[in-house]
């Protein structure tokens, strides 16, 4: 059977790619390669570039309504191929349905926020600020801009990014994973039905050739990445370096501090769903649980039944709860860390690396894995596991839990489980993090709050979506007026003007 090649999106329209190199996008349910990514050049990336620039000036200078009209008509597209888009994300992904239709409602709620674009593009102004003086500020597009988006989320990361760049005035060009790029090229198709002008946004698949050239090329004006820490470190480098403007968002080593005083079944069913979820393919995934006290004996017992009692199979089949890792190569990785964590001491309550799925032998699956007595110097605890694996660190005070998370070297998400308002507000305080959970195990915040870490899981000074994303694609120009009368007399003054 021959697999298809996918095109580019550039300047409207599909371009099939001439570089000759592709990726192969498979089913992980089955381990079946269903279709392939075009490895986009450096050419046609300045391709997309330049129909992004050719698209800016009209765009920059259509009224922020007529932008706003063009989103609300794509968030009603998004709505009626809800369903076809959250099964094209579960079968290049992996995950399940309602899973990848819960993270496209996520992306959606971006959109909804996008469309009050003529609000959020409101400046500021102010009367007499001196003598027959106003003043007022205006906020305007920074140009092209850039998005390099991650595997786990097809959807939802580029539509943290490119909807409100685009009602921002901007022109857009999205890089998305090589290993699920069709979610991109259909919402592409989507924004053009919705009546978006050709050039605006562009897809180009790639791979680091793709990203080189976008981080380099003169007229990229602004990049937004989501990816693992190095490459943000690269990204942020580089792109800053060519005076880009750069948010960079990286890894994570999410916490989810349990006290004594937590409802333990609540807790319990709140980690599962937050370590294992997606199959532990998420940046605000917990995959770090520190046990306070004599909390840690109860709460592994409760987390081990329930995760043993996970459904694991095809993301499609209805009742899985849990879904296959991206790529075979993906779970040899997380296959060895647990085996470097089990030769450091970490024990083992529950093993997942050998687990066979019914009627899909060829998936790349991995159940469910929970480490006991893990302690911070050893391999699981360090790095980023990305997958269905949570570990257990046991301390004995909320104070040395708090210096545990505050000693990680990543800031992404953090949780505390309690039934103390006082305790709650102490981490809340003092935990170096950038979204805190109360009870809370995922604490993604919605669309109109901005998303982002501390540390080394951002490198950048604005986070994505809600304001922050507003400002980082806007640029604010001040602007002072004086209109004085005919007859009024002037005189040359060198000194520093002032209010008085």
């Amino acid at each position: 059977m021959t697999v298809p090649v996918l095109p580019l999106w550039i300047g409207g329209r599909e371009v099939h790619s001439g570089s000759g190199r592709t990726g192969d996008v498979f089913d992980p349910s089955t381990g079946e390669v269903i279709r392939r990514a075009p490895f986009a050049n450096a050419a046609e990336v300045g391709q997309a570039v330049a129909a992004a620039r050719a698209a800016l000036p009209g765009w920059r200078d259509a009224p922020p309504l007529r932008r706003a009209r063009i989103l609300a008509r794509f968030r009603e597209l998004l709505e009626a191929n809800r369903d076809e888009l959250a099964r094209l994300i579960s079968q290049e992904h992996g995950k399940t349905v309602p899973d990848a239709a819960g993270s496209l409602q996520r992306g959606i709620e971006v959109v909804e926020f996008a469309t009050g674009a003529p609000h959020l593009l409101k400046g500021e102004r102010a009367e007499d600020v001196a003598r027959g003086v106003d003043s007022h500020s205006v906020l305007q597009p920074v140009g092209v801009c850039a998005g390099i988006t991650p595997f786990n989320f097809p959807a939802m990361v580029p539509m943290w990014m490119f909807p409100v760049a685009i009602a921002c005035g901007n022109t857009f060009v999205l890089k998305p994973s090589e290993k699920v790029p069709s979610t991109a090229l259909r919402l592409a198709r989507l924004l053009q039905e919705a009546g978006l002008p050709e050039g605006v946004l562009n897809v180009v698949p790639g791979d680091a050739e793709a990203v080189g050239a976008i981080l380099t090329h003169p007229d990229v004006n602004a990049v937004s990445f989501v990816g693992s820490t190095p490459i943000a470190r690269h990204v942020y480098e580089t792109a800053a370096r060519t005076g880009k403007r750069v948010q960079a968002l990286g890894g994570a080593k999410n916490h989810a501090v349990v006290l004594p005083d937590a409802e333990l079944e609540f807790t319990a069913d709140a980690l599962i769903g937050a370590g294992y979820g997606s199959a532990g393919e998420r940046c605000m995934a917990i995959s770090v649980v520190v046990a306070v006290g004599d909390v840690a004996d109860p709460l592994v017992a409760r987390l081990r039944d329930k995760a043993a009692a996970l459904k694991v199979g095809p993301g499609s089949q209805a009742g899985v709860e849990m879904g296959p890792l991206v790529t075979a190569a993906h779970r040899e990785r997380i296959r060895g860390m647990v085996a470097a964590g089990v030769a450091q001491g970490a024990k083992v309550v529950l093993d997942g690396r050998e687990s066979r799925i019914p009627g899909a032998g060829g998936g790349f699956f991995l159940g469910p894995t929970l480490l006991d007595h893990v302690t911070p110097g050893m391999t699981v605890y360090r790095e980023e596991i990305f997958g269905p694996v949570l570990v257990v660190v046991r301390v004995r005070t909320l104070e040395e839990a708090i210096e545990l998370v505050n000693q990680n070297p990543y800031g992404n998400g953090t949780a505390i489980f309690t039934g103390s308002g006082k305790a709650a507000q102490q981490f809340e305080h003092e935990i170096q993090v950038g979204m805190v959970g109360v009870n809370v195990a995922i604490p993604v915040p919605m669309a109109f709050f901005s998303f982002g870490g501390w540390k080394q899981s951002l490198f950048g000074d604005l986070h994505v979506h809600g304001m922050e994303g507003v400002k980082f694609y806007t640029r604010t120009k001040t602007v002072t007026s004086r209109w004085p009368a005919i007859e009024e007399k002037s005189r040359i003054t060198l000194a520093m003007p002032t209010s008085g």
